[in-house]
């Protein structure tokens, strides 16, 4: 295979797969030049369109050392060939020869003085910037000389006006962690990055993939790594086919029962959303277990949620439960113990999926401090501060910002130390699971973070579990993690799709559609404030959309 939208493999297994191929031929270096340009002319053509007056826009060849640097030199002089107006900017005293001579002989002006060239292009309106300074073999920080490059382009982008420029970033943004997707130093945001072969992990990995843009993968025809993926960037039409269609002879019981302990007398409209977000999302029937007042309040809005506990397919735990509510915590925790310990009775054989989230998180650090510990279907759902506290209880001091800035180092931390599937909810949401590729799921625009939308995830993830549980219990044996990621990213679409739907943005919004990979594509399309709740009752909706995309590409 030469081609992997969906997925990214380590920089060095991507280097020594295409050693054999690239040595002693430009022939991929010219197709990566091409690939850029073409990219290049689409981004001139748009801002030519929006401009009010003036000529072309200006482009801005910002370029390293090595293959990465040659790429955009050769790009830059396919521009120059097509009459565009071009300066390179060197960050190396040493850039391939072939690539600078095709340059100047296309006519692109290698300026002796990048930042003044930097500085002038801004002056005189700005246009097109390619970032082409470092590539996939590049680590830490920019250094001096390419730092100083954009620095000025940096300094407008805090204009209140806006940049008068876009980015296209070769490969992928310079400067960004191309491993484990951290941002080390300064980076130059891309409007839009073209990379090769497949993805990079700093594309499909929070922080540095905030800072891509829209993402094209282009094939080359060179080979993909042998090893194991780094990260998975599953597509919708991948996703769909974790959504189970019942059958006419499918019934309430078979179509998966969720047992909910969820809300508190602090939080009682948790226990609501939850059974909102499991109910809309497939389940056949919701147990709920809760206080006589949060019960009455859910089956007010709710009559189909049953109020008292029985056999279930898989167990939504912590939504609305308050630590310091006791006689509430205490029972919870004496339910999740015997759960882990494998003691309770009446949840099936081997013990059912459990959705952990919020209060029961706290509650799970207390347990595995006393020897307690998870499995694969035991699914834990932290959003960043949730995922430091945890840590910390597990005696690896994390913060916050700690967790916000290393995702995907913080998600297999938790996924080692627990032995569950790690939900790590953010945008992208960072899936972990033992044996299995880093998974990277969108997860919706900025208007649903809102209060309870994690409470509706939780429930959309024990329906779809519960429904997938009935289809393991009849074949005998425990699910392999595989298959729980399966699900449980297929939940988070599911909700990032409901979300956008419900904000008027469309469900397709942070979806990867062919090659783009990266953040939400959502246009000049502000959207709309939303609450949790319209969130659970745009789910039929949401679940319709991703159903129907089973089988694309």
């Amino acid at each position: 295979m030469t081609h992997a939208p969906d997925a990214a493999w380590p920089a060095a297994a991507i280097s020594q797969a295409e050693a054999p191929m690239t040595a002693d031929t430009d022939r991929y270096m010219r197709a990566a030049a091409q690939a850029v340009a073409r990219a290049a002319l689409a981004e001139l053509d748009a801002m030519t369109d929006t401009q009010e007056a003036g000529g072309a826009p200006a482009v801005l060849a910002l370029a390293g050392g090595g293959h990465n640097g040659a790429d955009t030199l050769l790009a830059a002089a396919l521009l120059a060939g097509r009459g565009r107006s071009v300066t390179a900017a060197l960050s190396t005293s040493r850039p391939l020869p072939m690539a600078v001579d095709e340059a100047v002989g296309a006519g692109v002006v290698i300026a002796a003085d990048g930042p003044r060239a930097v500085r002038s292009f801004l002056a005189n309106g700005g246009g097109l910037v390619l970032d082409g300074l470092t590539g996939i073999g590049a680590s830490g920080a920019l250094r001096p000389r390419a730092a100083a490059l954009i620095a000025p382009l940096r300094a407008a982008d805090e204009r209140p006006e806006g940049r008068p420029f876009r980015v296209l970033a070769v490969d992928l943004p310079s400067g960004t962690g191309v491993d484990e997707g951290a941002l080390p130093g300064p980076v130059l945001r891309a409007d839009r990055t073209v990379t090769f072969t497949c993805l990079k992990g700093a594309l499909c990995l929070p922080p540095a993939c905030h800072e891509a843009g829209r993402v094209e993968v282009v094939d080359l025809g060179l080979p993909l790594p042998e090893g194991p993926e780094l990260v998975s960037r599953p597509a919708d039409a991948a996703l769909a086919g974790a959504l189970r269609v019942p059958g006419l002879a499918d019934h309430k019981y078979t179509r998966g029962v969720v047992g909910l302990w969820a809300g508190s007398a602090s939080y009682p409209g948790a226990a609501l959303l939850a059974a909102s977000g499991a109910g809309r999302a497939g389940a056949g029937m919701v147990r709920l277990c809760a206080p006589h007042r949060v019960a009455d309040l859910v089956v007010a809005s709710r009559p189909e949620v049953v109020p008292m506990a029985g056999r279930s397919q898989a167990l939504v735990m912590g939504p609305g439960i308050d630590t310091a509510d006791g006689p509430r915590a205490v029972e919870v925790r004496s339910v999740l113990d015997g759960l882990l310990a494998g003691t309770l009775v009446g949840t099936g054989a081997g013990g059912p999926p459990i959705v952990i989230d919020a209060g029961g998180l706290s509650l799970l650090a207390e347990l595995m401090e006393q020897g307690r510990s998870c499995r694969p279907e035991h699914i834990l759902t932290p959003h960043a501060g949730e995922a430091a506290a945890l840590l910390t209880g597990l005696g690896r001091s994390w913060t916050r910002e700690e967790v916000e800035a290393h995702g995907a180092q913080a998600a297999g931390l938790l996924q080692e130390l627990t032995g569950a599937t790690v939900v790590l909810k953010g945008e992208p949401t960072l899936i972990a699971s033992a044996g299995v590729a880093l998974t990277s799921v969108g997860a919706g625009p900025g208007w649903m973070a809102t209060a309870g939308s994690g409470d509706v995830l939780s429930g959309i993830l024990g329906a779809l579990l519960a429904g997938a549980a009935v289809d393991w219990e009849r074949r005998g044996g425990a699910p392999e993690p595989k298959e729980i990621v399966a699900v449980v990213a297929a939940g988070v679409r599911l909700h990032a799709r409901a979300g956008a739907l419900a904000s008027g943005l469309g469900a397709g919004a942070g979806a990867p559609r062919g090659g783009d990979a990266a953040g939400p594509a959502l246009g000049d399309d502000p959207g709309a404030p939303i609450l949790a709740l319209d969130i659970a009752d745009a789910i039929p909706g949401a679940w319709a959309g991703l159903a129907s995309a089973r089988g694309q590409r």
